[in-house]
């Protein structure tokens, strides 16, 4: 790892704003007083902007007093998955117009033929040119100049907003997708043009198609929502930079990020992650199961050894494969406004149905009829019930009686509580394939709970998991605002080789690493943010000759020799799966690089104000109230903030705060650490 040092101005105010679905999250911490001021506001749908002014204000923050904004946005996620895109187009290589539709023959369902799939770009807008490079990179058929120039006419007469230029193994040889963007330049109105290779060097054209075709189609929707907000803040006082959340755990300059704006796709579940990251590491546990749960569905990371993991093969949904290193983030269909039916066959049944907000649960008294899992914890007293009435609990006992109850031959709490437990078996067993799938046993992690809902399940399924701790952080409930604050500035490099190792040019790949990481530090260099140094991490993705999945191979330095590529190869290989493929050659396929520049570290003690606490554990009970633990129990409730520094609870409790609860099973014990974290050590089976 390479190192160095980066000034820049001063470490004052930092702002961490995180757009949610529901809610638009702030956290604004002061190093120098050590106080942290804290927001939670309705997200504006219509305009992102809105919603973070109406964060500030609520926080009473003057934008002129602060040095730094970081900001995560669903802008370009929502934009991918409701196909609310720019108008796009693109010029391929001739024959290869279908490339994004014919995909690799794979099906939305394991089993059957159903399902349905709308490729970004369609097909009136997929034009092809004569052109074609072999996969060395040596020109079979020279550019078509007078036909590109027609075809960019017609996408342009066809009211394309954005361009893609994709041609086959321009990875190899970018030299048809240079001359086709400088043609480009001279006629396309604005820039919005993606250049497939620069976006992504790498084989398959396929992933590195849809790739490009996603950054294009949101590029112009992020440009003009963050230009929309610079504007906002900047009326409002804000002189300094804003940096924005990328997918892969780091942030990029606002004046930078429209650029490959596909990099933003996964900002918001990347910043809780980063988060966790942090977290555990201060709190000395750097094995981490991230559980980030929400109405509708819960996402899933694994962190080892206090390191994010990031992907190059992130599918945000079916047949949508994005090629950029993204932090790998998993979601599973299950959350607090899951649906809970009894089906024609009689078998319980929890999920992936959501009601969704509106009518939501019935618990949220909008109109809700169907149980869900947010009305069994209410009805099992894990809610607060005077939150919610005497007349919705009533209500949410009666629907429960009848659409589970009387089908099951269950009384009411006992049908809720079948609910809870089917639904924790699910998200236990989708985390459970999520950990294995990369070589881990969840019984060496520790649960990291937060989301609104997430610490109201992470004990039980801790327990279903056999994973013996659970470490519930501060401020649940702003965690992505959280790591919109720690996360550091990060650069992200990744160039196809291809190469049987015994016949790579191993002077190539020392270049290729060094390029990079002088790429990575000139971006991060010309940042004006205070950091504390800059540093570069290597890998390259590996397979033996034959194989079709990628194994990424972290290297020590930018100098591999052949024999330490080949052993840290077989020694992951190894780790992974367990077998040892000596007599097959292994293929040096990509290089890639993360370019980082480490950020000042925040103090995470001040996100409870210390002058809550109370001495004693009976000063911080609120009251008590009976809980559903497979048989009533009065249960004593706490609130957080009041808990003392030298916490030692042993359940049944439940412990409340501003954005959520956390449910301590019988037996479980709860300890605080110095940043204010709650861990919750399992009694057992």
């Amino acid at each position: 790892m390479g190192g160095g040092e980066q000034r820049g101005t001063p470490h004052g105010l930092v702002a961490g704003v995180d757009v949610g679905g529901t809610f638009t999250d702030l956290v604004i911490f002061d190093p120098a007083t050590g106080t942290v001021r804290l927001a939670k506001v309705p997200t504006t749908l219509d305009n992102q902007a809105f919603g973070v002014l109406a964060a500030f204000e609520a926080a009473g923050q003057d934008l002129a007093g602060l040095d730094l904004i970081v900001h995560g946005t669903t802008t370009t996620t929502n934009a991918v998955l409701e196909r609310k895109l720019a108008r796009t187009g693109i010029v391929t290589t001739q024959g290869f117009r279908d490339v994004l539709e014919l995909g690799r023959r794979t099906r939305p369902q394991p089993y059957g033929m159903t399902g349905r799939f709308v490729p970004i770009i369609p097909r009136d807008l997929r034009l092809e040119v004569p052109e074609r490079m072999d996969a060395r990179g040596q020109v079979l058929t020279p550019l078509d100049e007078p036909a590109l120039r027609a075809a960019l006419a017609d996408l342009l007469a066809k009211g394309c907003e954005a361009l893609v230029i994709h041609f086959l193994h321009a990875y190899a040889n970018p030299a048809h997708e240079l001359r086709a963007a400088e043609i480009a330049a001279e006629v396309w109105p604005n820039r919005h043009i993606t250049i497939g290779h620069r976006l992504l060097s790498e084989s398959r054209e396929y992933e590195r198609g849809v790739t490009a075709a996603v950054n294009a189609a949101v590029q112009p929707l992020l440009e003009r929502y963050i230009a929309r907000l610079q504007n906002e803040l900047q009326a409002r006082g804000y002189a300094r930079e804003l940096l924005v959340m990328n997918g892969n755990g780091g942030m990029v300059s606002s004046r930078l990020v429209a650029r490959e704006a596909v990099k933003t796709v996964m900002s918001g579940p990347a910043s809780g992650v980063m988060a966790a990251v942090y977290t555990g590491r201060r709190a000395g546990m750097p094995n981490l199961v991230t559980y980030d749960m929400g109405g509708t569905s819960t996402d899933v990371a694994l962190i080892r050894d206090g390191r994010a993991p990031v992907s190059n093969e992130i599918e945000i949904e079916y047949a949508m494969p994005i090629h950029v290193p993204m932090v790998d983030v998993r979601t599973v269909g299950a959350g607090g406004g899951s649906l809970a039916r009894v089906d024609a066959a009689g078998m319980l049944r929890v999920g992936p149905e959501s009601a969704g907000s509106t009518p939501g649960p019935i618990c949220y008294g909008r109109g809700g009829r169907h149980v869900t899992i947010s009305d069994a914890n209410l009805l099992l007293g894990r809610l607060p019930p005077e939150r919610f009435g005497g007349e919705l609990r009533a209500a949410v006992r009666d629907a429960f009686a009848a659409q589970i109850g009387a089908p099951l031959g269950l009384t009411p709490e006992a049908a809720a509580m079948a609910v809870l437990r089917l639904g924790n078996t699910h998200m236990a067993g989708a985390i459970r394939m999520v950990s294995i799938s990369m070589g881990a046993d969840p019984r060496d992690f520790a649960l990291f709970a937060f989301g609104g809902a997430g610490p109201l399940h992470a004990t039980a399924l801790a327990r279903e998991l056999a994973i013996p701790q659970v470490l519930v952080p501060a401020r649940p409930g702003i965690t992505n605002a959280l790591g919109c604050v720690v996360a550091d500035l990060r650069h992200d490099f990744v160039r196809t080789l291809n190469r049987p190792l015994d016949q790579a040019d191993m002077a190539a790949v020392h270049a290729i690493f060094a390029a990079q990481e002088a790429e990575g530090r000139a971006l991060i260099g010309a940042e004006r943010i205070a950091l504390t140094g800059i540093a570069a991490e290597y890998s390259a993705d590996m397979q033996f000759v034959g194989q079709t999945h990628l194994l990424r191979v972290p290297l020590p330095n930018g100098q591999p020799t052949r024999a330490e590529l080949q052993a840290a190869f077989e020694r992951a290989y190894h780790a992974r799966f367990r077998v040892d493929l000596d007599s097959i050659p292994a293929n040096l396929v990509n290089l890639n690089t993360s370019v980082i520049g480490a950020r000042p570290e925040i103090d995470l003690a001040a996100l409870i104000d210390p002058s809550g606490r109370r001495a004693t554990l009976a000063e911080a009970q609120t009251g008590a109230r009976p809980v559903w633990f497979g048989g009533w129990t009065d249960t004593p409730v706490y609130w957080r903030d009041h808990l003392p520094a030298d916490l030692g609870l042993t359940g049944p409790a439940i412990i409340e705060q501003m954005d959520t609860t956390l449910v301590v099973d019988p037996g479980d014990h709860v300890r605080m650490d110095a940043d204010g974290n709650l861990i919750v050590t399992l009694k057992g089976p």
